[in-house]
């Protein structure tokens, strides 16, 4: 009764901390994770006076020298090590009033689920930043919020490149580039954040109101995390919690509609969707080959106005770019800006490497590195964009289903190469709906010739190796996995530049010449 009580004095104490200028001066927060996030999340707790203790369980280099600079500026205590995340410290020898999780650290970590129990307030990143951004003599920002399980950077970064060419001072943070925090920090007056948001950070975020908000899509993914779907998709739709103009859902996806339909947003906010087809009105969609506005206009009943032609935007626009297109323009048009500054921003826009990157072209055989396809719903719109598929797949799984991926588009796949440690489950749905499609363990291959477990690149490079035999005129090889990366490599990128190396390696050599004798 004693902690509760302690911590609903607490709870009042923060519902007043709604500014840079507030009292922050002698909070106790424990900032949980050294990442990128964490550590900014830290040095701003400090620079605001709180009194800071910072947790990971890793004790590596890069957190050591990380924890060394928190001390220089002021954090009163830094705890590196597995020993120290099985409990919820204390901060200043008492329970700390507010604990600030990275997005790695899930509601049943013993620290965050000790915190939770003890009825100690549980903030993100995000949820900092909406508040301490309110600062004497600066207008704050405005927010334009992006999540979905795939898309998001693509669409963050089409809403950043729109707003930029319109004239305003824009920039991506949050789940991508610039942790928002530091952006809020920086002595530049923003117009506007386009913000992405994982699910993770909506988790722990509780306060924000956005101009406009959008679920770009929602399939299985992290529910592991989420310690099930229903969670999951729950964490996603507080993005349209609190909206103010425009809550902006996927025509082609009812549950972001369901979603939209039972948020609590600003009395006047709108329902705007976005689609790939004809749109209706109210919504931002394609005609023919044009992306249109039938939502932003005064005559939307009777007329629409073009945003831009579709070639204009890329070579190879697929369906989903398309549809982060037509998310980014809804976003953008939200928030004002003209149909001509729509255009600029997306024409020729450059969705970076490892999302659907032409890597080669030789022999009329495609090569594509999508390593950042982390998911089967990735993986789909990767598959859907070809016709006939050497399928370079597999990771770690993330305690998803691939039965409806593989039976979607069995039709495409000519071989499949397995790679990744965790891919019994892949195996298991190739086995039963793709019965007659060649699949090739890589991973084992390798292990059994060395008798060690190989490392990503080599297993890589055995499957870009195998994928050059196997590939036919008229073929894409994908490297779309539909699973994370970290069972072999560090992080998605890395992955996907070990695809790029391996294919560059294998155009130099020449072995793709399907008459050679190798």
């Amino acid at each position: 009764m004693g902690c509760r009580t302690v911590s609903a004095n607490a709870n009042a104490a923060l519902a007043e901390l709604t500014s840079w200028d507030s009292n922050w001066k002698g909070l106790r927060v424990l900032v949980a994770g050294l990442g990128l996030s964490g550590f900014s999340a830290a040095d701003t707790l400090i620079e605001l006076g709180a009194v800071v203790t910072v947790l990971d369980g890793r004790d590596d280099e890069l957190n050591q020298q990380r924890g060394e600079t928190l001390m220089i500026v002021g954090a009163h205590q830094v705890l590196l090590g597995a020993e120290h995340v099985t409990h919820l410290p204390q901060v200043q020898d008492q329970q700390p009033q507010l604990v600030l999780a990275s997005p790695g650290w899930n509601p049943r970590h013993p620290v965050i689920a000790e915190a939770t129990e003890a009825g100690i307030p549980v903030w993100s990143d995000i949820e900092l930043a909406w508040r301490v951004q309110n600062r004497a003599g600066r207008t704050a920002p405005k927010w334009l919020a992006i999540t979905g399980t795939n898309g998001k950077t693509t669409t963050v970064g089409m809403t950043e490149a729109i707003l930029q060419a319109a004239g305003l001072k824009a920039i991506a943070v949050g789940n991508v580039g610039t942790p928002i925090l530091d952006a809020v920090r920086e002595p530049v007056d923003y117009d506007v954040f386009a913000v992405e948001l994982s699910s993770f950070q909506l988790h722990y975020t509780h306060s924000i109101s956005p101009v406009a908000s959008v679920v770009l899509n929602i399939a299985e993914d992290h529910v592991d995390w989420h310690d099930g779907f229903e969670n999951y998709k729950a964490d996603k739709a507080k993005i349209y919690e609190r909206t103010q103009i425009a809550a902006i859902f996927n025509v082609a996806d009812e549950v972001t509609l369901d979603m939209v339909e039972n948020a609590e947003v600003i009395e006047g906010c709108r329902a705007i969707g976005f689609t790939t087809n004809t749109p209706s009105v109210s919504m931002v969609g394609v005609v023919e080959d044009l992306l249109v506005d039938r939502a932003f206009i005064e005559d939307r009943r009777t007329n629409a106005v073009e945003l831009i032609a579709l070639k204009d935007i890329g070579e190879i626009v697929p369906r989903h770019t398309a549809a982060n297109a037509a998310a980014a323009a809804a976003l953008t048009r939200a928030f004002g800006v003209q149909p001509e500054a729509v255009h600029r921003g997306l024409s020729g826009f450059d969705a970076g490497a490892h999302r659907i990157q032409a890597v080669a072209r030789r022999d009329d055989i495609l090569w594509i590195n999508d390593s950042k396809a982390t998911n089967p719903h990735a993986a789909d719109a990767s598959l859907a964009a070809f016709t006939k598929v050497v399928w370079i797949a597999g990771g770690l799984s993330k305690g998803v289903d691939y039965h409806e991926l593989v039976a979607k588009h069995a039709a495409r796949l000519r071989t499949v190469l397995l790679i990744g440690t965790d891919i019994q489950g892949l195996r298991e749905a190739l086995a039963e709906h793709a019965p007659k499609v060649e699949v090739i363990d890589i991973t084992a291959a390798v292990h059994d010739e060395t008798g060690t477990l190989p490392s990503g690149a080599q297993v890589m490079a055995r499957a870009v190796h195998t994928a050059g035999k196997l590939a036919q005129a008229g073929d894409t090889v994908l490297m779309a996995p539909a699973a994370a990366s970290m069972d072999q490599f560090s992080s998605y990128a890395q992955r996907g530049n070990a695809f790029i190396s391996a294919v560059s390696d294998l155009m130099d050599s020449g072995s793709t010449d399907q008459n050679s004798d190798d």
